[in-house]
């Protein structure tokens, strides 16, 4: 019950900040997604040690085992596109597949990259 309760909190936080990066880029007008500005909070409060990992390492790790939740009304909604599917669905497939691609090598390449940085630091 106290696990439950923790990923709970640690949810509502996500929320929260998800909800104060909304407001933040519609009072200054930034032309960029309020998911990307929290996500800039999030890190650069971990990284000053003002929130601790443990914080919401249980909501984070449920919110991640269930992403695929959050895809489904986008793929439900691609019945509405019916014609595009039809005329391009196999360029978008091809478009889908390369950038599936490019992200595994680049966060592969990136995760290689830190691991040999952290390796080298703590030695």
């Amino acid at each position: 019950m106290k696990l439950l309760l923790k990923t709970i909190i640690q949810v509502l936080l996500f929320i929260v900040l998800a909800r104060i990066s909304n407001l933040i880029v519609a009072w200054l007008h930034i032309p960029v997604p309020g998911s990307i500005i929290g996500i800039i909070i999030l890190f650069t409060l971990l990284k000053l040690k003002v929130l601790r990992l443990d914080w919401i390492e249980y909501g984070s790790k449920w919110l991640l085992s269930e992403m695929l939740l959050f895809f489904i009304p986008s793929t439900v909604a691609i019945i509405n596109y019916k014609n595009l599917v039809i005329h391009s669905g196999f360029r978008i497939a091809i478009i889908i597949l390369c950038s599936t691609i490019a992200v595994m090598i680049c966060t592969g390449l990136m995760g290689q990259l830190f691991m040999g940085r952290k390796e080298r630091s703590s030695r």
